[in-house]
């Protein structure tokens, strides 16, 4: 099944993050659209783990690794990706800067992990990242952009390849319910301040930013991020890092069909050559991750 419609469900939902963020970010301050969104999760995720009665940490430390990784994946890659657009970088620089976070994770993967990345994966590895530039194409310029978008975009990268790995050593057997719980509150402990501190806190209620707001909330943070815990924990993190590769292409598909944006040929074509670099990369080592699976 993880081979199967998960990745493919997965890549889709993401993919839609970057619509519900340009809907919503006219309307909103960065830090006050996440913290509002992790309100909403935690409503939702509360009821659900109260009427299942989803299994908790069992000690402070499984809390401690829960709340380490919703901190990299939730506050620093979504507040960094929120931030660096807010303050003017263009989101097709984001997209490449964060683009570059399949081939940061092999890196870690390899020293943290163990995972052996071949030659062949690292060739798949290149194709993605060559197809990503090429679905960006001139957007992805980042010449006028201001050293502080610069660096939000930079705190994205890091976290959610930092997060993709710590999820996948220390929180991969983590209840998805419970666990993702842990992980927003984390999140929102340390934006919620932020955002009283650094922003004004107002919010134009339009049926656009309410639309988004939900949409992040149900669709993104319960649906992409639960299917993204499920990838982590039973395949490679190299392996599921290069899923990625395919948001900027998928993004740009649904932004033709939404908002009638221009899909120029560079973009099919990238989005074509990012998809066989992903195949290359979970082809080459799907026999290696079967063989953890089976350890």
């Amino acid at each position: 099944m993880t081979a199967g419609w998960i990745p493919a469900v997965f890549v889709l939902l993401w993919s839609t993050g970057f619509i519900g963020a340009r809907l919503g970010l006219p309307h909103a301050e960065p830090l006050t659209f996440l913290a509002l969104r992790f309100a909403v999760v935690g409503v939702l995720l509360g009821s659900l783990c109260i009427a299942v009665r989803a299994p908790w940490p069992r000690s402070a430390r499984e809390y401690g690794h829960l709340a380490v990784a919703g901190l990299l994946l939730q506050a620093g890659y979504l507040g960094g990706v929120f931030s660096a657009i807010h303050l003017g970088l263009s989101a097709g620089a984001a997209a490449l800067i964060v683009g570059l976070q399949p081939v940061a994770t092999a890196l870690l993967a390899g020293p943290v992990l163990g995972e052996r990345i071949s030659r062949i994966q690292w060739l798949g590895f290149a194709l993605g990242l060559a197809g990503v530039v090429l679905v960006l194409g001139p957007g992805a310029n980042a010449s006028g952009a201001s050293p502080a978008s610069l660096a939000f975009a930079g705190v994205a990268l890091v976290s959610i390849t930092a997060g993709t790995v710590y999820q996948k050593r220390f929180a991969a057997g983590m209840d998805l319910r419970a666990g993702s719980l842990v992980q927003f509150a984390a999140a929102a402990a340390l934006l919620v301040p932020l955002a009283f501190a650094t922003e004004t806190m107002q919010v134009a209620w339009t049926g656009e930013f309410v639309f988004a707001l939900l949409w992040l909330s149900v669709v993104l943070s319960l649906g992409a991020i639960t299917l993204l815990n499920v990838l982590i924990r039973r395949g490679a993190a190299s392996s599921v890092a290069s899923l990625f590769y395919l948001t900027p292409g998928t993004t740009a598909l649904i932004a033709w069909a939404v908002f009638g944006d221009t899909l120029a040929t560079s973009g099919i074509a990238g989005l074509v050559l990012a998809a066989v670099g992903v195949a290359v990369v979970n082809s080459a080592g799907r026999a290696p991750a079967r063989d953890t699976l089976a350890r």
